[in-house]
């Protein structure tokens, strides 16, 4: 399939209920916050994992559509799979380097064509051997940041009771225990991306095929990936800029200001995203908006 011809760029809307979007290692799982100004977090790895999740799910390993990174699943197997159809021994990939030099991207091309995430998000395969050759660094046309709340969030903890006992003495003593889990009772979060035309064209083959799929895996990345620490999290809106030309027709900055969100008049504290109001201003020109969701 044809590479994309446009660059994008776009804002994913998306909000919590009663739950925890992104946990946080270094604090106890506690909901992500930054410091300084108490705006809630939620990293691209944590995104970039949803969406690989929804492909999964929808695409079910359908040939091209492969997942690389995903649990349960060494990445060695993947890479093995690359040597093979090469036809390399991937024990001795130096010497196979000195009779091929066109090898790394022989490597590369298998891998980009039969794993949907390395042709989008791109990856590091350096999973081989200590001092050997790998499969390449691949960067992807499709690239993340972080989310952040519009708001400052208000995590809390809440104290739970279960009827499951630990262990037989505490059961002589006892019938329930105390737990605690750990929520934002409301939250909306943004966050921005880029897609990379140009990149896609040189390095991956990213498709117009393949950005339908990553627009619609955003708009549903929480519809399959339910649970009851996470709460109620949903996309609430898309909006995607799409460039006229392969390297675009307007700073990225310029396009990110001009999708404001501020919480409705009146409204002090949004327990909602209907407590907030969406606008877009001017778009410059060679660039069109659409909003999904």
């Amino acid at each position: 399939m044809e590479a994309i011809k446009n660059r994008y760029e776009f804002v994913i809307l998306f909000d919590v209920e009663n739950g925890n979007p992104n946990g946080d290692p270094d604090a106890g799982n506690m909901p992500r916050v930054d410091p300084e100004t108490g705006y809630g977090i939620v990293t691209d790895v944590c995104l970039k994992r949803k969406i690989r999740n929804y492909v999964e799910v929808v695409k079910e390993d359908e040939p091209g559509y492969r997942i690389y990174i995903k649990d349960g699943f060494p990445l060695n197997r993947s890479d093995n799979e690359a040597c093979e159809y090469v036809g390399v021994n991937p024990n001795k990939l130096k010497e196979e380097k000195k009779k091929d030099s066109d090898l790394d991207r022989k490597l590369r091309d298998f891998m980009c064509r039969n794993f949907y995430d390395i042709r989008t998000f791109g990856a590091v395969m350096t999973t081989f051997v200590k001092g050997a050759l790998n499969c390449g660094q691949v960067r992807g046309p499709v690239q993340l940041g972080f989310a952040r709340s519009i708001d400052p969030v208000y995590p809390r903890v809440v104290t739970v009771t279960r009827i499951a006992i630990t262990t037989e003495a505490d059961a002589v003593e006892k019938d329930t225990e105390f737990g605690q889990k750990y929520i934002i009772p409301y939250g909306l979060y943004r966050a921005e991306g880029y897609v990379s035309a140009n990149l896609a064209r040189k390095t991956t083959g990213f498709s117009e095929t393949d950005l339908e799929l990553l627009w619609e895996a955003i708009l549903n990345m929480f519809e399959h990936d339910h649970s009851a620490a996470r709460g109620k999290m949903a996309v609430r809106k898309l909006i995607i800029f799409k460039h006229d030309t392969e390297l675009g027709n307007a700073p990225a900055y310029k396009l990110f200001e001009a999708v404001k969100i501020t919480r409705k008049d009146g409204i002090d504290l949004a327990r909602s995203f209907a407590d907030y109001e969406v606008e877009i201003g001017e778009i410059p020109e060679g660039v069109r908006c659409v909003c999904r969701g």
